[in-house]
Protein backbone atom coordinates (compact mmCIF):
# COMPACT_ATOMS: atom_id res chain seq x y z
CA UNK A 1 0.00 0.00 0.00
CA UNK A 2 1.32 3.43 -0.93
CA UNK A 3 2.23 6.04 1.67
CA UNK A 4 -0.88 8.08 2.43
CA UNK A 5 -0.84 11.78 1.66
CA UNK A 6 -4.54 12.08 2.38
CA UNK A 7 -5.12 10.89 5.93
CA UNK A 8 -8.45 9.68 7.19
CA UNK A 9 -8.58 12.58 9.65
CA UNK A 10 -8.01 15.10 6.87
CA UNK A 11 -10.68 13.47 4.72
CA UNK A 12 -13.11 13.43 7.63
CA UNK A 13 -12.52 17.11 8.36
CA UNK A 14 -13.16 17.95 4.73
CA UNK A 15 -16.06 15.63 3.86
CA UNK A 16 -17.77 14.16 6.93
CA UNK A 17 -20.33 16.98 7.15
CA UNK A 18 -21.22 16.45 3.48
CA UNK A 19 -21.70 12.74 4.08
CA UNK A 20 -23.89 13.46 7.12
CA UNK A 21 -26.02 15.87 5.10
CA UNK A 22 -26.42 13.31 2.33
CA UNK A 23 -27.46 10.67 4.86
CA UNK A 24 -30.02 13.04 6.31
CA UNK A 25 -31.38 14.03 2.91
CA UNK A 26 -31.99 10.48 1.65
CA UNK A 27 -34.20 10.12 4.72
CA UNK A 28 -36.09 13.42 4.37
CA UNK A 29 -36.18 13.43 0.52
CA UNK A 30 -35.83 17.23 0.63
CA UNK A 31 -33.96 19.33 -1.92
CA UNK A 32 -30.20 19.56 -1.38
CA UNK A 33 -27.08 19.56 -3.51
CA UNK A 34 -23.45 20.38 -2.66
CA UNK A 35 -22.63 20.76 -6.35
CA UNK A 36 -23.56 24.13 -7.89
CA UNK A 37 -25.45 24.16 -11.19
CA UNK A 38 -24.47 27.63 -12.37
CA UNK A 39 -21.35 27.89 -14.56
CA UNK A 40 -20.20 31.04 -12.79
CA UNK A 41 -20.02 29.18 -9.46
CA UNK A 42 -16.72 27.69 -10.60
CA UNK A 43 -13.35 29.41 -10.67
CA UNK A 44 -12.47 29.73 -6.99
CA UNK A 45 -10.95 27.41 -4.39
CA UNK A 46 -9.04 25.47 -7.00
CA UNK A 47 -11.95 24.87 -9.40
CA UNK A 48 -11.68 25.59 -13.10
CA UNK A 49 -13.65 28.51 -14.52
CA UNK A 50 -15.13 28.42 -18.03
CA UNK A 51 -11.96 29.43 -19.86
CA UNK A 52 -9.69 27.15 -17.85
CA UNK A 53 -12.10 24.23 -18.26
CA UNK A 54 -12.19 24.65 -22.03
CA UNK A 55 -8.40 24.90 -22.15
CA UNK A 56 -8.04 21.77 -20.04
CA UNK A 57 -10.40 19.90 -22.35
CA UNK A 58 -8.54 21.04 -25.45
CA UNK A 59 -5.21 19.80 -24.08
CA UNK A 60 -6.71 16.29 -23.99
CA UNK A 61 -7.44 16.23 -27.71
CA UNK A 62 -5.25 14.67 -30.39
CA UNK A 63 -2.98 12.85 -27.99
CA UNK A 64 -2.57 9.83 -25.77
CA UNK A 65 -4.55 9.63 -22.54
CA UNK A 66 -1.96 8.23 -20.16
CA UNK A 67 -3.06 5.95 -17.36
CA UNK A 68 -0.45 4.13 -15.35
CA UNK A 69 -2.43 0.90 -15.08
CA UNK A 70 -1.11 -2.64 -15.57
CA UNK A 71 -1.54 -4.69 -18.68
CA UNK A 72 -1.49 -2.00 -21.35
CA UNK A 73 -0.85 -3.81 -24.63
CA UNK A 74 -1.57 -1.03 -27.11
CA UNK A 75 -3.62 2.09 -27.79
CA UNK A 76 -7.06 2.65 -29.22
CA UNK A 77 -9.58 5.42 -29.77
CA UNK A 78 -11.70 6.93 -32.50
CA UNK A 79 -14.34 9.13 -30.81
CA UNK A 80 -16.00 11.66 -33.11
CA UNK A 81 -18.06 14.44 -31.59
CA UNK A 82 -21.74 14.53 -32.58
CA UNK A 83 -20.93 18.16 -33.33
CA UNK A 84 -18.46 17.09 -36.00
CA UNK A 85 -14.82 17.18 -34.87
CA UNK A 86 -12.82 14.02 -34.24
CA UNK A 87 -11.44 14.04 -30.69
CA UNK A 88 -8.24 12.29 -31.68
CA UNK A 89 -7.70 10.79 -28.23
CA UNK A 90 -5.97 7.43 -27.83
CA UNK A 91 -6.56 5.37 -24.71
CA UNK A 92 -4.62 2.43 -23.25
CA UNK A 93 -5.96 -0.93 -24.33
CA UNK A 94 -5.81 -3.48 -21.54
CA UNK A 95 -4.74 -7.09 -21.46
CA UNK A 96 -7.56 -8.26 -19.21
CA UNK A 97 -5.64 -11.31 -18.02
CA UNK A 98 -3.08 -8.93 -16.52
CA UNK A 99 -5.38 -6.14 -15.38
CA UNK A 100 -8.01 -8.16 -13.48
CA UNK A 101 -5.57 -9.86 -11.07
CA UNK A 102 -3.94 -6.49 -10.43
CA UNK A 103 -7.32 -5.00 -9.55
CA UNK A 104 -7.93 -7.67 -6.91
CA UNK A 105 -4.60 -7.09 -5.19
CA UNK A 106 -5.76 -4.03 -3.26
CA UNK A 107 -9.08 -5.41 -2.07
CA UNK A 108 -7.90 -6.47 1.39
CA UNK A 109 -6.61 -3.06 2.42
CA UNK A 110 -9.68 -1.38 0.92
CA UNK A 111 -11.94 -3.75 2.89
CA UNK A 112 -10.02 -3.21 6.13
CA UNK A 113 -10.26 0.57 5.76
CA UNK A 114 -13.92 0.38 6.70
CA UNK A 115 -17.12 1.90 5.36
CA UNK A 116 -16.44 5.45 6.58
CA UNK A 117 -12.99 5.73 5.05
CA UNK A 118 -14.22 4.28 1.77
CA UNK A 119 -17.07 6.80 1.72
CA UNK A 120 -14.73 9.71 2.46
CA UNK A 121 -12.33 8.68 -0.29
CA UNK A 122 -15.25 8.52 -2.71
CA UNK A 123 -16.31 12.01 -1.65
CA UNK A 124 -12.81 13.29 -2.33
CA UNK A 125 -12.99 11.79 -5.83
CA UNK A 126 -16.32 13.53 -6.40
CA UNK A 127 -14.99 16.83 -5.04
CA UNK A 128 -12.08 16.78 -7.47
CA UNK A 129 -14.41 15.95 -10.34
CA UNK A 130 -16.66 18.82 -9.27
CA UNK A 131 -13.73 21.24 -9.34
CA UNK A 132 -13.23 20.27 -12.99
CA UNK A 133 -16.90 20.51 -13.96
CA UNK A 134 -16.24 22.80 -16.93
CA UNK A 135 -13.64 20.41 -18.32
CA UNK A 136 -15.97 17.45 -17.88
CA UNK A 137 -18.82 19.42 -19.49
CA UNK A 138 -16.93 19.74 -22.76
CA UNK A 139 -16.01 16.05 -22.63
CA UNK A 140 -19.67 15.10 -22.10
CA UNK A 141 -20.90 17.54 -24.75
CA UNK A 142 -18.55 16.22 -27.43
CA UNK A 143 -19.25 12.56 -26.75
CA UNK A 144 -23.00 12.63 -26.05
CA UNK A 145 -24.23 15.51 -28.21
CA UNK A 146 -25.78 17.29 -25.24
CA UNK A 147 -25.86 21.07 -25.55
CA UNK A 148 -23.20 22.70 -23.39
CA UNK A 149 -25.44 23.85 -20.54
CA UNK A 150 -27.08 20.46 -20.24
CA UNK A 151 -23.69 18.76 -20.44
CA UNK A 152 -22.45 20.98 -17.64
CA UNK A 153 -25.46 20.40 -15.41
CA UNK A 154 -26.50 16.81 -16.16
CA UNK A 155 -22.97 15.59 -16.84
CA UNK A 156 -21.52 17.58 -13.94
CA UNK A 157 -23.38 18.47 -10.73
CA UNK A 158 -26.39 16.21 -11.36
CA UNK A 159 -24.13 13.24 -12.07
CA UNK A 160 -22.01 14.06 -9.04
CA UNK A 161 -25.17 14.22 -6.92
CA UNK A 162 -26.16 10.74 -8.10
CA UNK A 163 -22.68 9.45 -7.25
CA UNK A 164 -22.85 10.99 -3.78
CA UNK A 165 -26.33 9.59 -3.28
CA UNK A 166 -25.02 6.10 -4.02
CA UNK A 167 -22.18 6.60 -1.51
CA UNK A 168 -24.68 7.66 1.15
CA UNK A 169 -26.86 4.60 0.58
CA UNK A 170 -23.77 2.37 0.58
CA UNK A 171 -22.58 3.79 3.89
CA UNK A 172 -26.03 3.49 5.46
CA UNK A 173 -26.42 -0.15 4.41
CA UNK A 174 -22.92 -1.15 5.55
CA UNK A 175 -23.30 0.48 8.95
CA UNK A 176 -26.77 -0.94 9.56
CA UNK A 177 -25.05 -3.89 11.22
CA UNK A 178 -22.68 -3.02 14.11
CA UNK A 179 -19.01 -3.80 13.73
CA UNK A 180 -18.99 -5.98 16.83
CA UNK A 181 -21.21 -7.37 19.56
CA UNK A 182 -20.85 -9.19 22.86
CA UNK A 183 -23.35 -12.03 22.99
CA UNK A 184 -24.52 -13.69 26.19
CA UNK A 185 -27.21 -16.37 26.45
CA UNK A 186 -28.45 -17.19 29.97
CA UNK A 187 -28.31 -20.88 30.97
CA UNK A 188 -30.23 -20.82 34.23
CA UNK A 189 -28.01 -22.01 37.07
CA UNK A 190 -25.12 -22.65 34.73
CA UNK A 191 -22.75 -20.01 33.43
CA UNK A 192 -24.10 -18.12 30.43
CA UNK A 193 -22.89 -18.90 26.94
CA UNK A 194 -20.72 -16.00 25.85
CA UNK A 195 -19.30 -15.09 22.47
CA UNK A 196 -17.55 -12.10 21.01
CA UNK A 197 -18.78 -11.42 17.46
CA UNK A 198 -17.27 -9.33 14.68
CA UNK A 199 -19.20 -8.29 11.55
CA UNK A 200 -17.35 -7.12 8.43
CA UNK A 201 -18.84 -5.92 5.14
CA UNK A 202 -17.02 -7.89 2.44
CA UNK A 203 -17.07 -6.96 -1.21
CA UNK A 204 -18.34 -9.38 -3.84
CA UNK A 205 -15.42 -8.83 -6.21
CA UNK A 206 -14.63 -6.81 -9.30
CA UNK A 207 -17.50 -4.67 -10.57
CA UNK A 208 -17.91 -4.00 -14.28
CA UNK A 209 -19.52 -0.68 -15.14
CA UNK A 210 -20.64 -0.62 -18.80
CA UNK A 211 -21.08 3.00 -19.82
CA UNK A 212 -23.70 4.46 -22.16
CA UNK A 213 -23.38 6.93 -25.02
CA UNK A 214 -25.94 9.53 -23.99
CA UNK A 215 -25.24 10.05 -20.27
CA UNK A 216 -21.81 8.57 -19.54
CA UNK A 217 -21.41 10.20 -16.13
CA UNK A 218 -25.01 10.56 -14.97
CA UNK A 219 -25.80 6.92 -15.65
CA UNK A 220 -22.29 5.70 -14.82
CA UNK A 221 -21.59 7.29 -11.44
CA UNK A 222 -24.29 5.52 -9.36
CA UNK A 223 -22.95 2.04 -10.08
CA UNK A 224 -19.31 3.09 -10.01
CA UNK A 225 -19.53 4.74 -6.59
CA UNK A 226 -21.97 2.21 -5.12
CA UNK A 227 -19.50 -0.56 -5.92
CA UNK A 228 -16.38 1.31 -4.85
CA UNK A 229 -17.90 2.48 -1.57
CA UNK A 230 -18.88 -1.10 -0.70
CA UNK A 231 -15.33 -2.34 -1.20
CA UNK A 232 -15.36 -3.57 -4.79
CA UNK A 233 -12.75 -2.71 -7.41
CA UNK A 234 -14.43 -1.15 -10.46
CA UNK A 235 -13.53 -1.79 -14.08
CA UNK A 236 -15.00 0.99 -16.22
CA UNK A 237 -15.88 -0.08 -19.78
CA UNK A 238 -17.08 3.07 -21.58
CA UNK A 239 -19.25 3.17 -24.66
CA UNK A 240 -16.82 3.44 -27.59
CA UNK A 241 -18.39 6.75 -28.64
CA UNK A 242 -18.21 8.23 -25.12
CA UNK A 243 -14.90 7.28 -23.54
CA UNK A 244 -13.40 10.61 -22.50
CA UNK A 245 -15.72 11.58 -19.58
CA UNK A 246 -15.26 8.18 -17.93
CA UNK A 247 -11.53 8.06 -18.69
CA UNK A 248 -11.19 11.38 -16.85
CA UNK A 249 -13.21 9.93 -13.99
CA UNK A 250 -10.94 6.89 -13.76
CA UNK A 251 -7.84 9.10 -13.79
CA UNK A 252 -9.15 11.23 -10.91
CA UNK A 253 -10.21 8.15 -8.92
CA UNK A 254 -6.80 6.53 -9.32
CA UNK A 255 -5.03 9.70 -8.20
CA UNK A 256 -7.15 10.00 -5.06
CA UNK A 257 -6.84 6.33 -4.15
CA UNK A 258 -3.05 6.52 -4.42
CA UNK A 259 -2.86 9.71 -2.34
CA UNK A 260 -5.05 8.09 0.32
CA UNK A 261 -2.65 5.14 0.53
CA UNK A 262 -4.68 2.60 -1.44
CA UNK A 263 -3.96 0.66 -4.59
CA UNK A 264 -4.98 2.84 -7.55
CA UNK A 265 -5.85 -0.31 -9.49
CA UNK A 266 -9.06 -0.47 -7.49
CA UNK A 267 -10.40 1.61 -10.40
CA UNK A 268 -9.31 0.87 -13.96
CA UNK A 269 -10.34 1.54 -17.55
CA UNK A 270 -11.13 -0.97 -20.31
CA UNK A 271 -11.44 0.64 -23.74
CA UNK A 272 -12.22 -1.57 -26.70
CA UNK A 273 -10.72 -1.55 -30.16
CA UNK A 274 -13.19 -0.87 -33.01
CA UNK A 275 -15.52 -3.82 -33.34
CA UNK A 276 -13.91 -5.72 -30.48
CA UNK A 277 -17.06 -5.92 -28.35
CA UNK A 278 -15.33 -6.68 -25.06
CA UNK A 279 -18.41 -6.14 -22.91
CA UNK A 280 -19.69 -9.68 -23.57
CA UNK A 281 -16.26 -11.16 -22.91
CA UNK A 282 -15.82 -9.26 -19.66
CA UNK A 283 -19.37 -9.88 -18.46
CA UNK A 284 -18.92 -13.63 -18.14
CA UNK A 285 -15.43 -13.61 -16.63
CA UNK A 286 -15.48 -15.34 -13.24
CA UNK A 287 -13.68 -12.38 -11.65
CA UNK A 288 -16.59 -10.06 -12.51
CA UNK A 289 -19.10 -10.26 -9.66
CA UNK A 290 -21.16 -7.09 -10.24
CA UNK A 291 -22.34 -5.50 -13.50
CA UNK A 292 -23.96 -2.11 -14.01
CA UNK A 293 -25.40 -1.50 -17.45
CA UNK A 294 -27.44 1.20 -19.18
CA UNK A 295 -28.49 0.66 -22.78
CA UNK A 296 -30.53 -1.49 -25.11
CA UNK A 297 -33.03 -4.06 -23.93
CA UNK A 298 -31.43 -6.76 -26.09
CA UNK A 299 -28.03 -6.54 -24.43
CA UNK A 300 -29.52 -5.95 -20.98
CA UNK A 301 -31.55 -9.15 -21.34
CA UNK A 302 -28.42 -10.97 -22.54
CA UNK A 303 -26.51 -9.85 -19.46
CA UNK A 304 -29.27 -10.92 -17.11
CA UNK A 305 -29.43 -14.35 -18.78
CA UNK A 306 -25.73 -15.06 -19.30
CA UNK A 307 -23.70 -13.25 -16.62
CA UNK A 308 -24.91 -15.71 -14.01
CA UNK A 309 -21.83 -15.33 -11.80
CA UNK A 310 -22.55 -11.61 -11.29
CA UNK A 311 -25.12 -9.44 -9.61
CA UNK A 312 -26.50 -7.55 -12.63
CA UNK A 313 -28.11 -4.10 -12.45
CA UNK A 314 -29.70 -2.96 -15.70
CA UNK A 315 -31.46 0.10 -17.02
CA UNK A 316 -32.91 -0.81 -20.39
CA UNK A 317 -35.53 0.59 -22.75
CA UNK A 318 -39.12 1.43 -21.96
CA UNK A 319 -42.11 3.12 -23.58
CA UNK A 320 -42.80 6.23 -21.53
CA UNK A 321 -46.41 7.34 -21.63
CA UNK A 322 -48.48 10.43 -20.80
CA UNK A 323 -52.23 10.16 -20.24
CA UNK A 324 -54.04 13.39 -21.17
CA UNK A 325 -57.51 13.39 -19.60
CA UNK A 326 -58.17 17.03 -18.63
CA UNK A 327 -56.34 20.06 -17.29
CA UNK A 328 -57.00 23.33 -15.50
CA UNK A 329 -53.88 24.90 -17.04
CA UNK A 330 -53.96 24.11 -20.74
CA UNK A 331 -51.24 26.57 -21.70
CA UNK A 332 -49.00 25.33 -18.90
CA UNK A 333 -49.56 21.69 -19.88
CA UNK A 334 -48.66 22.36 -23.51
CA UNK A 335 -45.57 24.33 -22.52
CA UNK A 336 -44.41 21.64 -20.11
CA UNK A 337 -44.93 18.84 -22.62
CA UNK A 338 -43.24 20.79 -25.42
CA UNK A 339 -40.10 21.22 -23.32
CA UNK A 340 -40.14 17.57 -22.23
CA UNK A 341 -40.36 16.35 -25.83
CA UNK A 342 -37.61 18.71 -27.02
CA UNK A 343 -34.93 18.51 -24.32
CA UNK A 344 -31.77 16.85 -25.70
CA UNK A 345 -33.69 15.85 -28.81
CA UNK A 346 -35.66 13.30 -26.81
CA UNK A 347 -32.50 11.23 -26.28
CA UNK A 348 -33.29 10.53 -22.64
CA UNK A 349 -34.58 7.28 -21.19
CA UNK A 350 -37.23 9.36 -19.40
CA UNK A 351 -38.59 11.33 -22.39
CA UNK A 352 -42.31 10.77 -23.08
CA UNK A 353 -43.04 8.87 -26.27
CA UNK A 354 -46.75 8.06 -26.29
CA UNK A 355 -49.38 10.70 -25.55
CA UNK A 356 -52.72 8.97 -24.97
CA UNK A 357 -55.57 11.36 -25.78
CA UNK A 358 -59.32 10.51 -25.89
CA UNK A 359 -60.52 10.82 -29.48
CA UNK A 360 -63.53 12.85 -28.29
CA UNK A 361 -61.18 15.38 -26.73
CA UNK A 362 -60.51 16.78 -23.26
CA UNK A 363 -61.84 19.48 -20.96
CA UNK A 364 -59.57 22.43 -20.17
CA UNK A 365 -59.66 25.83 -18.53
CA UNK A 366 -59.70 27.24 -22.09
CA UNK A 367 -62.79 25.23 -23.01
CA UNK A 368 -63.15 21.79 -24.57
CA UNK A 369 -60.42 20.70 -27.00
CA UNK A 370 -60.82 17.90 -29.50
CA UNK A 371 -58.09 15.31 -30.09
CA UNK A 372 -57.05 17.10 -33.28
CA UNK A 373 -56.96 20.46 -31.51
CA UNK A 374 -54.84 19.14 -28.63
CA UNK A 375 -52.33 17.65 -31.04
CA UNK A 376 -52.25 20.78 -33.20
CA UNK A 377 -51.82 23.00 -30.14
CA UNK A 378 -48.99 20.82 -28.83
CA UNK A 379 -47.30 20.93 -32.23
CA UNK A 380 -47.60 24.72 -32.18
CA UNK A 381 -46.11 24.84 -28.68
CA UNK A 382 -43.10 22.77 -29.76
CA UNK A 383 -42.74 24.86 -32.90
CA UNK A 384 -42.86 28.07 -30.90
CA UNK A 385 -40.35 26.80 -28.35
CA UNK A 386 -37.88 25.83 -31.07
CA UNK A 387 -38.68 28.54 -33.60
CA UNK A 388 -35.51 30.47 -32.83
CA UNK A 389 -32.44 28.53 -33.96
CA UNK A 390 -30.24 29.73 -31.10
CA UNK A 391 -32.77 28.54 -28.53
CA UNK A 392 -33.33 25.34 -30.46
CA UNK A 393 -29.60 24.51 -30.43
CA UNK A 394 -29.41 25.21 -26.70
CA UNK A 395 -32.27 22.79 -26.00
CA UNK A 396 -31.79 20.11 -28.63
CA UNK A 397 -28.04 19.54 -28.70
CA UNK A 398 -27.06 17.15 -31.49
CA UNK A 399 -28.26 13.68 -32.49
CA UNK A 400 -25.91 11.28 -30.77
CA UNK A 401 -25.55 8.77 -33.60
CA UNK A 402 -26.89 7.91 -37.09
CA UNK A 403 -29.37 5.38 -35.70
CA UNK A 404 -31.34 8.16 -34.02
CA UNK A 405 -31.49 10.13 -37.27
CA UNK A 406 -32.70 7.05 -39.14
CA UNK A 407 -35.50 6.41 -36.62
CA UNK A 408 -36.55 10.06 -36.79
CA UNK A 409 -36.78 9.98 -40.57
CA UNK A 410 -38.64 6.67 -40.60
CA UNK A 411 -41.21 7.86 -38.04
CA UNK A 412 -42.72 10.31 -40.50
CA UNK A 413 -43.96 7.37 -42.55
CA UNK A 414 -45.81 5.71 -39.68
CA UNK A 415 -48.87 7.98 -39.64
CA UNK A 416 -50.19 11.48 -40.16
CA UNK A 417 -47.48 13.98 -39.27
CA UNK A 418 -48.77 16.66 -36.92
CA UNK A 419 -45.38 18.32 -36.55
CA UNK A 420 -42.65 17.73 -39.10
CA UNK A 421 -39.04 17.65 -37.98
CA UNK A 422 -36.82 20.37 -39.38
CA UNK A 423 -33.07 20.73 -39.66
CA UNK A 424 -31.44 23.35 -37.46
CA UNK A 425 -28.10 24.87 -38.41
CA UNK A 426 -25.51 25.24 -35.66
CA UNK A 427 -23.21 28.16 -36.56
CA UNK A 428 -20.52 27.03 -34.12
CA UNK A 429 -20.51 23.43 -35.35
CA UNK A 430 -21.59 23.25 -39.01
CA UNK A 431 -21.31 19.44 -39.08
CA UNK A 432 -23.66 18.92 -36.13
CA UNK A 433 -26.83 16.97 -36.93
CA UNK A 434 -29.59 18.94 -35.19
CA UNK A 435 -33.26 18.11 -35.73
CA UNK A 436 -36.47 19.24 -34.07
CA UNK A 437 -38.96 16.60 -32.86
CA UNK A 438 -41.59 14.94 -35.01
CA UNK A 439 -45.11 14.33 -33.68
CA UNK A 440 -47.08 11.59 -35.46
CA UNK A 441 -50.81 10.97 -35.03
CA UNK A 442 -51.83 7.32 -34.60
CA UNK A 443 -55.17 5.62 -34.10
CA UNK A 444 -54.82 3.49 -30.98
CA UNK A 445 -57.53 1.08 -32.16
CA UNK A 446 -55.63 -0.05 -35.27
CA UNK A 447 -53.21 -3.00 -35.03
CA UNK A 448 -50.76 -1.49 -37.53
CA UNK A 449 -50.54 1.63 -35.37
CA UNK A 450 -49.84 -0.48 -32.30
CA UNK A 451 -46.79 -1.91 -34.00
CA UNK A 452 -45.39 1.63 -34.09
CA UNK A 453 -46.23 2.99 -30.65
CA UNK A 454 -45.87 -0.24 -28.67
CA UNK A 455 -42.07 -0.30 -28.91
CA UNK A 456 -39.44 2.25 -27.99
CA UNK A 457 -38.47 4.72 -30.72
CA UNK A 458 -35.49 6.37 -29.01
CA UNK A 459 -34.96 9.97 -30.09
CA UNK A 460 -37.09 13.03 -30.94
CA UNK A 461 -40.17 11.02 -31.91
CA UNK A 462 -43.56 11.25 -30.19
CA UNK A 463 -46.83 9.54 -31.00
CA UNK A 464 -50.17 11.22 -30.29
CA UNK A 465 -52.32 8.13 -29.85
CA UNK A 466 -56.10 8.52 -30.02
CA UNK A 467 -58.02 6.25 -27.64
CA UNK A 468 -61.72 5.67 -27.09
CA UNK A 469 -61.72 7.01 -23.53
CA UNK A 470 -59.57 7.73 -20.51
CA UNK A 471 -60.46 4.26 -19.23
CA UNK A 472 -59.04 2.79 -22.44
CA UNK A 473 -55.96 4.97 -22.00
CA UNK A 474 -55.41 3.48 -18.54
CA UNK A 475 -55.71 -0.06 -19.86
CA UNK A 476 -53.22 0.72 -22.61
CA UNK A 477 -50.95 2.35 -20.03
CA UNK A 478 -51.12 -0.74 -17.84
CA UNK A 479 -50.33 -3.07 -20.72
CA UNK A 480 -47.49 -0.86 -21.94
CA UNK A 481 -45.77 -0.72 -18.56
CA UNK A 482 -46.31 -4.41 -17.86
CA UNK A 483 -45.07 -5.66 -21.23
CA UNK A 484 -42.61 -2.98 -22.37
CA UNK A 485 -41.69 -1.13 -19.19
CA UNK A 486 -41.51 2.59 -18.49
CA UNK A 487 -39.01 4.80 -16.74
CA UNK A 488 -41.62 7.55 -16.39
CA UNK A 489 -45.37 8.01 -16.60
CA UNK A 490 -47.09 11.38 -16.79
CA UNK A 491 -50.75 12.29 -16.52
CA UNK A 492 -53.01 15.33 -16.66
CA UNK A 493 -56.43 15.26 -15.05
CA UNK A 494 -58.74 17.43 -12.99
CA UNK A 495 -60.71 14.43 -11.75
CA UNK A 496 -59.85 13.04 -8.34
CA UNK A 497 -61.26 9.65 -9.34
CA UNK A 498 -59.18 9.54 -12.51
CA UNK A 499 -56.10 10.61 -10.60
CA UNK A 500 -56.59 7.75 -8.14
CA UNK A 501 -57.12 5.31 -11.02
CA UNK A 502 -53.90 6.40 -12.73
CA UNK A 503 -52.02 6.19 -9.46
CA UNK A 504 -53.36 2.68 -8.87
CA UNK A 505 -52.10 1.52 -12.27
CA UNK A 506 -48.64 2.92 -11.55
CA UNK A 507 -48.53 1.41 -8.07
CA UNK A 508 -49.57 -2.01 -9.36
CA UNK A 509 -47.12 -1.92 -12.28
CA UNK A 510 -44.27 -0.19 -10.40
CA UNK A 511 -43.95 2.92 -12.57
CA UNK A 512 -42.81 6.35 -11.39
CA UNK A 513 -45.66 8.84 -11.91
CA UNK A 514 -45.71 12.63 -12.38
CA UNK A 515 -49.11 14.32 -12.18
CA UNK A 516 -50.20 17.65 -13.67
CA UNK A 517 -46.76 19.14 -14.25
CA UNK A 518 -47.24 22.62 -15.70
CA UNK A 519 -44.28 24.58 -14.32
CA UNK A 520 -40.51 24.28 -14.34
CA UNK A 521 -40.30 20.61 -13.34
CA UNK A 522 -40.56 18.09 -16.16
CA UNK A 523 -41.44 14.40 -16.31
CA UNK A 524 -38.03 13.53 -17.76
CA UNK A 525 -36.05 15.13 -14.93
CA UNK A 526 -35.30 13.58 -11.53
CA UNK A 527 -33.51 15.05 -8.53
CA UNK A 528 -30.91 13.04 -6.65
CA UNK A 529 -31.54 12.38 -2.94
CA UNK A 530 -35.29 12.83 -3.52
CA UNK A 531 -36.56 11.23 -6.75
CA UNK A 532 -36.09 7.60 -7.68
CA UNK A 533 -34.92 7.07 -11.26
CA UNK A 534 -36.73 3.94 -12.38
CA UNK A 535 -38.34 1.58 -9.92
CA UNK A 536 -36.75 -1.80 -10.65
CA UNK A 537 -40.27 -3.19 -10.79
CA UNK A 538 -41.07 -3.19 -14.51
CA UNK A 539 -39.18 -4.33 -17.62
CA UNK A 540 -37.48 -0.96 -18.22
CA UNK A 541 -35.02 -1.49 -15.36
CA UNK A 542 -34.31 -4.05 -12.66
CA UNK A 543 -32.91 -1.42 -10.28
CA UNK A 544 -33.72 2.07 -9.03
CA UNK A 545 -31.31 4.98 -8.74
CA UNK A 546 -30.95 5.05 -5.91
CA UNK A 547 -32.33 2.96 -3.08
CA UNK A 548 -31.02 0.50 -0.53
CA UNK A 549 -31.52 -2.44 -2.87
CA UNK A 550 -29.16 -0.81 -5.39
CA UNK A 551 -26.23 -1.08 -2.96
CA UNK A 552 -27.03 -3.75 -0.38
CA UNK A 553 -26.21 -6.77 -2.54
CA UNK A 554 -22.83 -5.40 -3.62
CA UNK A 555 -21.39 -6.70 -0.34
CA UNK A 556 -22.08 -9.43 2.19
CA UNK A 557 -21.53 -9.35 5.93
CA UNK A 558 -19.06 -11.94 7.17
CA UNK A 559 -19.18 -12.88 10.84
CA UNK A 560 -16.30 -14.05 13.01
CA UNK A 561 -17.25 -15.55 16.41
CA UNK A 562 -14.83 -16.03 19.27
CA UNK A 563 -15.26 -17.66 22.59
CA UNK A 564 -15.48 -14.91 25.17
Amino acid sequence: MAAAQLTTDALAEKHRSTLDQALDTIRTRAYWSPHPEHPKAYGENGSLDAAAGLAAYETLLNGRFELDQPGTDGWTGGEVSPYGPALGVEYPHADIDVLLPAMRAGMGAWRDAGAETRALVCLEILARISARTHEFAHAVMHTSGQAFMMALQAGGPHAQDRGLEAVAYAYAEQTRTPGSADWSKPQGKRDPLQLSKQFTPVARGIALMIGCNTFPTWNGYPGLFASLATGNPVLVKPHPRAVLPLALTVRVAREVLAEAGFDPNLVALAVERPGEGIAKTLAVRPEIRIIDYTGSTAFGDWLESNARQAQVYTEKAGVNTVVVDSTDDYKGMLSNLAFSLSLYSGQMCTTPQNLLIPREGITTDAGPRSYDEVVADLAAAVGGLLGDDARANALLGALVNPDVKARLEAAAGLGEVALASREVANPDFPDAVVRTPVIVKLDGSKPDAEAAYFSECFGPVSFAVSVDSTADALELLRRTVREKGAMTVGAYTTSADTERAIEEVCLEESAQLSLNLTGGVYVNQTAAFSDFHGSGGNPAANAALCDGAFVSNRFRVVEVRRQA
